[in-house]
């Protein structure tokens, strides 16, 4: 980064988040000005160069861009919506999780206001702020974005931009969280599976490796599986719908013959049964997806077939 692009940055909030961000424009050599409800948060900062301004206001007033990384909307929207005339003009970076439609009812307030707004998802942990490895995806103003794109990129250096719709950010850190947690859960559960037998995580890790490198993530992450999605193509001669269905069938029976709770899988279980019921049991399994978005097509089909449960 050039000195030129040493413009005065505020922090607003300093969590564990807030504090790595603060500490990566520190490092950098901006100016950083920090504000946090609770003022000894900050010192540690205060110590490397930061100043610790005694009001939400004082804060926005130091500064051009404004780094909001607060624990909620609602606690954003508490601290920011009272200071619309200060932060006319100036730049709001909002780091804070939350749903896509807050962001983009935050995003219509700001444009009412006056006040240039993007919004990002944080999709790494506060150790790795700062480092060429930290992803930070980014939504709304596209110009707004390539404007203060090197500023951004001291954040982290995969700082990336997504599209204008300014919830398009939060909508792919939903995304990405959900493999997270169903990829956790159902880890966990093999694991208590196993532990029936006496079968350490250890014993097991270099199959679980091998399944994930050779089978799990290569048909979830090639561009033949994003095609299937997208073009609604479920036609397979590999593993179809039916054999899923059976292998579903015999989990939730074991799990339950071995008392390790399997309620997760009901709900997929159910919607693989009615799928192979209404004629789809030659299909892969990603054909379950039609259950899960608003194809016209098939709309009448899954209606009739599908508890409305699932």
């Amino acid at each position: 980064m050039k000195k030129t692009d040493l413009i005065p940055i505020t922090v607003i909030g300093l969590g564990n988040m807030g504090l790595a961000l603060a500490a990566a424009y520190l490092a950098e050599g901006h100016h950083v000005t920090v504000w946090n409800r609770t003022a000894g948060k900050a010192d540690r900062l205060i110590g490397n160069g930061a100043v610790q301004a005694e009001s939400a206001a004082g804060a926005v007033a130091a500064s051009k861009v404004i780094v909001v990384c607060l624990s909620t909307y609602e606690v954003v929207r508490s601290t920011l919506i009272p200071m619309e005339a200060e932060l006319a003009g100036r730049v709001i970076v909002n780091l804070t999780t939350g749903t896509p439609e807050e962001a983009r009812h935050l995003d219509r307030w700001a444009k009412e206001k006056g006040i240039d707004y993007l919004d990002g998802a944080i999709m790494t942990v506060p150790p790795l702020i700062g480092t060429q490895e930290a992803l930070i995806l980014y939504s709304g103003r596209k110009e707004l974005f390539h404007t203060y794109q090197s500023v951004l990129k001291v954040m982290g250096g995969s700082t990336t931009y997504l599209k204008e719709d300014p919830g398009a950010a939060l909508l792919y850190d939903l995304a990405m969280l959900t493999m997270l947690y169903g990829a956790w859960y159902s880890y966990l559960h093999a694991h208590a599976l196993l532990r029936t037998a006496n079968i350490t995580a250890a014993e097991f890790l270099p199959y679980a490796s091998n399944w994930l490198q050779h089978l799990i993530v290569p048909s979830l992450t090639t561009s033949e599986a994003a095609r299937i999605l997208d073009e609604g193509h479920y036609v397979t001669d590999v593993s179809n719908l039916a054999v899923n269905k059976f292998a579903l069938d015999n989990i939730i029976n074991s799990s339950q013959e071995l008392g390790v709770p399997a309620d997760w899988l009901l709900p997929i279980q159910a919607v693989a049964e009615q799928m192979v019921a209404i004629g789809y049991g030659n299909d892969g399994f990603e054909r379950v997806f039609e259950t899960m978005i608003n194809r016209p097509a098939n709309q009448f089909a899954l209606s009739r077939s599908i508890p409305a449960s699932i």
